[in-house]
C-alpha cells in the first residue's frame, strides 16, 4: 500500500515554475531520500505534500485520502484529517520557547487529538525516553543542545502517530558531532519500519538508510531508484556531477 501517491505535480510562485510535473509514490514502510542541490525545489516538493504550500496543479494522496486533485483541494474537514496524518520535522527545531521538553510533545496531543494530559505526559515521557532525554522532561528548549533539541522535535512529531514522517534537512543547522545523534535516530525509526520522507545532504545517510533515491534538479526529478544504485552507481550525468561534490559518495 502506498501511504503518499504524487501525480503531475506542479508548484509556481508567479512566473517562476519551481516545479515541473513530478511523480512518485512511497509504499508503507520505505524511506525515501530526496537529494539535490539547492534550489532544485526539494523543500518545496516536501512542503507541498505536507501542504504548507498550495500546488499549482497535480494530484496528492495521503494515508489513503486525496488531498488535492488536479490542482482543487479537499473540504477543510478532510484537509484537516489529512495533516494529522502527516509528521513533519523542520531545519531549526521550531519548538516552543516558553514550553519544557515535556509540554512541547504533550501540549498537541491535548489539543489537537484531544488526549488527557495525564495520557499526553506518559506518551512523551515514553518518547523522550526513546530518544535518549528521559532526564530532559523538565528542560526548556534553552537548555538543551541543538541536538538535544531536534529530537524533542522528532519526538512531538511522533507523538500524533503520523502515517509517514517528512523531514526537511534535518541536520542542516547542527554540526557534525550532533548531526550524528540525529542520523542514529532515524535509522532506529527505519529499523521500525516507520515511513519516512527525508530531504538532506547526507549521501552517505542517505546510502545506508535510504530504501530509494528521488535526485532532483531544475524542478525536475532526474533519476530515482534504489539507494545504493542511484548514490554509488548512478546512470544519469547531471547525478554523477552531483555526487562527484561528495567524496566517495558515487563510485
Amino acid at each position: 500500500m502506498d501511504v503518499v501517491t504524487v501525480e503531475h505535480l506542479s508548484k509556481s510562485f508567479g512566473t517562476l515554475e519551481v516545479i515541473k510535473d513530478i511523480s512518485f509514490s512511497v509504499p508503507a514502510g520505505e524511506v525515501l531520500a530526496v537529494i539535490g542541490p539547492s534550489g532544485s525545489g526539494k523543500s518545496t516538493l516536501l512542503r507541498s505534500v505536507t501542504h504548507l504550500e498550495q500546488v499549482s496543479g497535480g494530484t496528492i494522496h495521503v494515508a489513503g485520502q486525496c488531498m488535492v486533485r488536479d490542482g482543487v483541494y479537499a473540504d477543510p474537514a478532510t484537509l484537516r484529517s489529512i495533516c494529522l496524518r502527516v509528521g513533519l520535522v523542520f531545519q531549526n527545531f521550531n519548538l516552543f520557547p516558553h514550553f519544557s521538553a515535556l509540554r512541547n510533545i504533550s501540549e498537541a496531543q491535548v489539543r489537537v487529538l484531544g488526549r488527557s494530559r495525564r495520557e499526553a505526559d506518559e506518551r512523551s515521557r515514553s518518547l523522550l525516553a526513546k530518544m535518549g532525554l528521559a532526564d530532559k522532561a523538565a528542560s526548556y528548549p534553552f537548555e538543551l543542545s541543538g541536538g538535544q533539541q531536534q529530537r524533542v522535535s522528532i519526538a512531538r512529531a511522533l507523538a500524533l502517530d503520523p502515517a509517514v514522517l517528512f523531514f526537511d534537512e534535518p541536520t542542516s543547522a547542527l554540526d557534525p558531532e550532533l548531526t550524528g545523534e540525529i542520523l542514529k535516530v532515524i535509522r532506529s525509526l527505519a529499523s521500525e519500519r516507520m515511513t519516512m520522507v527525508v530531504v538532506t545532504h547526507e549521501m552517505q545517510f542517505a546510502r545506508e538508510v535510504a530504501d530509494r533515491v528521488i535526485f532532483m534538479d531544475g524542478g525536475v526529478i532526474v533519476e530515482e531508484g534504489p539507494a545504493a544504485e542511484v548514490i554509488g552507481n548512478p546512470r544519469m550525468d547531471r547525478t554523477r556531477s552531483f555526487l562527484s561534490r561528495f567524496g566517495g559518495a558515487a563510485r
